[in-house]
């Protein structure tokens, strides 16, 4: 390794981190301050223990951001329609589903969500916008399916693709009243993640009938097959703002729960840091692929009511004083 070398410069050198702050590969000195900086881009994170909710579920589904999402449906193991809100620190009790489901999708903000599909234990087709604070029936799914995913930016602009029977390829999109057909997908997903918005969409893992790493973008009007994940698996989560900055995480390679975290940058998949739990039927929230929220799942012989925010990683720097 190379000896950095200095004139001049006197004193003890100590060892700092700070939170990232989107600086990259630089190295200074600070003559006014008397400081030797070095900072490099750090683009991963770790997770950390959250607040545990208040009901333990899997099959479930999330929608919002790390410091504000909201979780709903899924079963404990029995069915349940039980919403809860999340603000970075602990859960809350919100406003219950007018149909309790499991295996459902959402979409959305935490004050503006859709959730649809889902078994209740018939695979439904009901779809119902929530406001912060109580659920309304909206427009069925044209067709009625389970294990399926979900995207969207709020409870006007979603959409659901995958699910079962017969592992499905079909595309809807919601305008805030009703359902219309989307592009086709070019391979079928059941208990697949998805994540991003309406017409930026990222669809990935599932099966299709094998277990799969398949991953898919969506422009709105057509799906197009992108680089696969490095881990094929089922029963995962995701999050992220588009299909250029998403995280996946969970899921199992059946019939194993596993811990393992991806990031996709846009064109390709690279490892993360491991959950805390490894479990499987669990949602996500987030907005970036540096900022989620993984709560509920099953893992073996419980269903979980733990959380665990993906947090940015920090730089080093040394200085010299």
């Amino acid at each position: 390794m190379a000896q950095l070398q200095s004139t001049g410069i006197t004193g003890s050198l100590q060892l700092y981190t700070v939170a990232n702050t989107g600086s990259a590969g630089n190295l200074w000195f600070n003559t006014t301050t008397n400081k030797l900086n070095l900072s490099y881009n750090y683009t991963g994170g770790v997770w950390a223990t959250g607040g545990t909710m208040i009901t333990a579920r899997q099959a479930l589904a999330g929608a919002g951001t790390q410091t504000a999402a909201l979780a709903f449906g899924g079963n404990t193991p029995t069915i349940v329609g039980c919403t809860e809100t999340y603000n970075g620190t602990s859960w809350s009790t919100g406003g219950a589903l007018i149909t309790a489901r499991s295996g459902l999708a959402g979409a959305g903000t935490n004050t503006s969500t859709l959730a649809f599909g889902g078994v209740t234990p018939v695979n439904s087709n009901a779809t119902e916008a929530y406001n912060g604070t109580s659920w309304t029936a909206g427009g069925n799914l044209i067709t009625a399916r389970n294990l399926l995913a979900g995207a969207g930016t709020s409870n006007t602009t979603a959409l659901a693709f995958g699910g079962q029977p017969a592992g499905s390829t079909a595309t809807e999109a919601y305008n805030g009243t009703s359902w219309t057909a989307g592009g086709t997908m070019t391979l079928a997903k059941v208990a697949g993640a998805g994540a991003g918005t309406n017409t930026s969409t990222l669809a990935f893992g599932g099966v299709s009938p094998a277990l799969s790493n398949n991953t898919q973008t969506y422009n709105g009007t057509a799906w197009t097959t992108v680089n696969n994940m490095i881990t094929a698996r089922k029963s995962l989560a995701g999050a992220g703002a588009s299909n250029t900055a998403v995280l996946a995480f969970g899921g199992d390679t059946s019939p194993v729960q596993v811990k393992c975290t991806e990031a996709f940058n846009g064109g390709a998949w690279s490892a993360g840091s491991f959950l805390i739990t490894a479990r499987n039927c669990l949602a996500g929230a987030g907005a970036s692929s540096n900022t989620a929220l993984a709560f509920g799942g099953g893992a073996p012989g419980q269903i979980l009511a733990c959380t665990e925010a993906y947090v940015q990683g920090t730089y080093v720097f040394v200085c010299a004083i």
